[in-house]
């Protein structure tokens, strides 16, 4: 099972950075970076097999791409800056943490655009 390796590592990497933190904080830290990219590049293959899923979902039921792609876009930038907030509040940074955060949000709102659009022209058609 994959998730006892994801969580030996992690747990290996927790207390290597409890142990270092006093000590190295800066080998704490990028102990906790690459950790978190072995965690991430254990599930690519997940990844890859969850989106040919969805795209053969998409293609079944007569999605337009666009729409497909801008929601995993949505997804990736959810995921991606959640792992920058939480590294950056390893490192004892948490206002910038929060700053990824609100960019995310700002990003993920401006991506949505569209499909809203979308949505809201379908509803017109819908209703007399």
């Amino acid at each position: 099972m994959e998730i006892i390796q994801i969580v030996g590592i992690s747990l290996v990497a927790a207390v290597m950075v409890v142990l270092l933190r006093d000590d190295r904080p800066e080998i704490a830290l990028q102990i906790s970076i690459i950790a978190g990219a072995i965690v991430f590049l254990l599930m690519l293959n997940k990844i890859a097999s969850a989106l040919n899923v969805l795209q053969d979902m998409a293609q079944k039921a007569n999605i337009d791409f666009i729409y497909l792609n801008t929601i995993l876009k949505i997804v990736g930038i959810a995921y991606v800056a959640e792992f920058g907030a939480q590294i950056c509040r390893d490192s004892g940074s948490s206002s910038l943490a929060a700053k990824i955060e609100f960019a995310a949000k700002i990003i993920i709102m401006l991506l949505s655009i569209p499909i809203l659009m979308a949505v809201l022209e379908l509803l017109l058609k819908i209703l007399p």
